[in-house]
């Protein structure tokens, strides 16, 4: 077999051309034939081939399999345009792994006329009070934003999340999240949506919450957002509050089947549709949580705690909260608290619940150490509830 691989590529060597046959007799021509192939194409590729991977490895900092794999996507044979594209990353302050990102993520700006299309980019950042490491981070976080046009889109869009954001920290975390979106759909979708909200009243800072907190609402199609934004006004909510806009965040989230399975999920406990969506008018987000997490606080509350369903529909908020997080940890601490004659027993647990990390602490958890050994260790669920309540 080897004597014959050998004698059949000595001979294809010592032609000028070789033609694929039509049809291989034998799997050993066949083998012989693909390895010249292999081996002709090699030769033919090899120098420049080196080239490229070598400048990756040590211009880029490339490991060789990734220069391997960015070599296919660009392709030069001198290192003059790469090695002033790095130049100008360097002097703008980009560390080797900022660079290394970009050109992983988008290999042909080593390509690129830096005087033509990466200067003047790096120049519009700069000029809107962004320090070199803002720009830095931005590029390297989402380079794709340097195969945007800057006159056409760059601009243009800088200029509409500046509306929204005030400080460079949110407009780089804007830019970021935002300009990985296609050019079209923030055009098509983005525009037109932030448009609609303005239309019927939306306050600019509620908006800005939307891009901040839930940008992916934003990109919605504009038919089903418009038809979302109507839902929610028939459902008594007023666009100048802040619940409107959190409940156009709850709506764009769910389809209508999920939104009618988790009605039943709160209608399980003998709540009527009328409750359902005051309590959602109240606290959009109650909608939010899954299934399992309705089902699972509604029964903590209602069975464990002893809570009527009217008392949870008054306080929806309390939905969201994390039972092991949260709930859990603050009702054994009142427990304790309560079996020792500590505190009242008449608390009113909703405000124990909803209260900041601090005030709870500070007013159920220091005050009590020293009479309640471990009491600071069963908040922070490293010690089991039953062996506090039998000292």
């Amino acid at each position: 077999m080897l004597n014959f691989l050998y004698n059949a590529v000595h001979h294809c060597t010592s032609c000028c051309t070789i033609r694929a046959p039509q049809k291989f007799h034998t799997v050993e021509t066949h083998l012989a034939f693909l390895w010249f192939k292999s081996v002709r194409y090699i030769s033919s590729t090899s120098n420049q081939h080196s080239f490229k991977v070598s400048y990756l490895i040590n211009s880029c900092g490339f490991s060789l399999e990734t220069a391997l794999t960015v070599s296919e996507n660009v392709n030069f044979e001198t290192p003059d345009r790469a090695d002033l594209v790095i130049s100008i990353f360097k002097k703008y302050g980009f560390s080797q792994t900022q660079i290394s990102n970009i050109i992983r993520a988008f290999p042909t700006v080593l390509l690129s006329n830096p005087h033509k299309t990466l200067l003047p980019k790096l120049e519009f950042f700069q000029s809107k009070a962004f320090t070199s490491s803002d720009i830095a981070i931005v590029l390297s976080r989402n380079p794709q934003i340097l195969r945007r046009s800057l006159k056409n889109y760059i601009i243009p869009s800088f200029s509409f999340l500046k509306n929204f954001f005030g400080t460079n920290e949110d407009i780089i975390n804007a830019i970021i999240r935002f300009w990985v979106i296609p050019v079209g759909r923030f055009n098509n979708c983005v525009l037109p949506n932030v448009n609609l909200l303005r239309e019927i009243g939306v306050p600019e800072s509620h908006i800005s919450s939307l891009l901040k907190q839930k940008h992916s609402a934003a990109v919605t199609n504009p038919v089903r957002f418009k038809e979302i934004v109507e839902k929610v006004k028939e459902m008594g909510f007023n666009p100048l509050k802040i619940s409107f806009i959190q409940a156009v965040f709850a709506m764009v989230g769910m389809n209508k089947s999920t939104w009618e399975r988790k009605v039943n999920v709160y209608k399980r406990w003998d709540l009527s549709q009328e409750e359902i969506l005051a309590a959602f008018r109240k606290c959009p987000s109650c909608i939010i949580a899954s299934e399992d997490k309705i089902m699972q606080v509604m029964d903590f509350y209602v069975n464990k705690m002893g809570f009527e369903t009217s008392f949870i529909v008054n306080r929806p908020i309390l939905i969201i909260y994390s039972l092991e997080k949260r709930l859990i940890p603050r009702a054994s601490v009142i427990e304790v608290l309560q079996s020792k004659g500590l505190i009242k027993k008449n608390i009113h647990l909703a405000r124990v619940f909803s209260s900041s990390e601090n005030s709870f602490l500070q007013k159920f958890v220091t005050p009590y150490m020293d009479k309640v050994s471990d009491l600071l260790k069963l908040y922070k669920g490293k010690l089991d509830f039953s062996k506090m309540t039998t000292k």
